[in-house]
C-alpha cells in the first residue's frame, strides 16, 4: 500500500481537474491535501473533500471556507486547536494553529468537480483512510462529517454500511475498538438551512469528550 503523497495521480479525472485549476489559479495549492495533525491522535476527524477556494487553495483541511470558520472556532472551544481562527492575517492557513489531541483529514483528499467525487474516486482514496485509522491508539474516537465520510470510515474498517445507520451524533462502536461518532457535515449550506446549528455541532463534541480523553 502506497503512503499518501501530494503528487497522487491515481485518479485520473480529479488529477486533470487540478491541473486545469492551477493553470488558471497559480497561487492555489491544487494538489492533493495532506491531513492535519499529529498521525496517531485520539480523535481523527474525517470530512468530504478539499473545497475550491477552501483547502484547495490553502493546502490545509478545512481551511479557507466556511466550514472550517466553524470547525477550528468549536475545536478551540473544546481545547483541541491552539486558535480559533484557521487563517492568518494574509488569508494564508495560520502558521500559529496546532491542534491538540485531534487529527482533520478527508475522505477524499483532491478537489472533486462540483464537490462532488464519484464513487470509484472514493474507493481508491479509501487506502489512505485505512492507514490514518491503523494508526490510531486502541479506543480512539472517529468524527465524520457528513454521509459520505460516515461510509468510508466504514469500508476503511471493512463493515457493511447497513450494519451502522448515519444520524446526527449517532455513536458506533465499530469492530477494531475505534468509535465512530457522526455529524452533519458543517458546511455553509448546512448551517444556513439551520439543518445543522452551533449548538448541534457543540453537541457531538460533548458526546465525543465524555468518553475520550483526547486532551494532556
Amino acid at each position: 500500500m502506497n503512503e499518501f503523497t501530494t503528487d497522487c495521480r491515481l485518479c485520473p479525472r480529479l488529477a486533470s481537474f487540478l491541473d486545469e485549476v492551477h493553470a488558471t489559479r497559480t497561487d492555489y495549492f491544487a494538489r492533493p491535501v495532506p491531513s492535519f495533525g499529529l498521525s496517531g491522535s485520539p480523535l481523527l476527524i474525517v470530512g468530504l473533500a478539499p473545497g475550491m477556494h477552501g483547502a484547495n487553495r490553502t493546502g490545509r483541511p478545512f481551511t479557507g471556507d466556511y466550514a472550517g470558520d466553524l470547525l477550528y472556532s468549536t475545536l478551540h472551544k473544546f481545547g483541541l486547536a491552539t486558535a480559533a481562527e484557521p487563517l492568518d492575517a494574509n488569508k494564508q492557513a495560520n502558521p500559529k494553529l496546532s491542534l491538540k489531541g485531534c487529527r482533520i483529514t478527508n475522505a477524499v483528499r483532491c478537489l472533486p468537480p462540483q464537490n462532488k467525487p464519484e464513487p470509484a474516486e472514493i474507493r481508491q482514496c479509501n487506502a489512505y483512510l485505512v492507514q490514518e485509522l491503523a494508526a490510531l491508539p486502541q479506543g480512539a474516537a472517529v468524527m465524520a462529517l457528513g454521509l459520505i465520510a460516515h461510509e468510508a470510515v466504514l469500508r476503511a474498517c471493512g463493515h457493511k454500511m447497513k450494519d451502522f445507520k448515519f444520524a446526527h451524533n449517532a455513536r458506533h462502536e465499530l469492530a477494531n475498538g475505534l468509535k465512530l461518532y457522526d455529524s452533519y457535515h458543517c458546511s455553509r449550506y448546512n448551517t444556513q438551512t439551520r439543518r445543522l446549528t452551533e449548538a448541534m455541532f457543540h453537541q457531538v463534541f460533548e458526546s465525543i469528550l465524555e468518553h475520550h480523553t483526547l486532551r494532556s
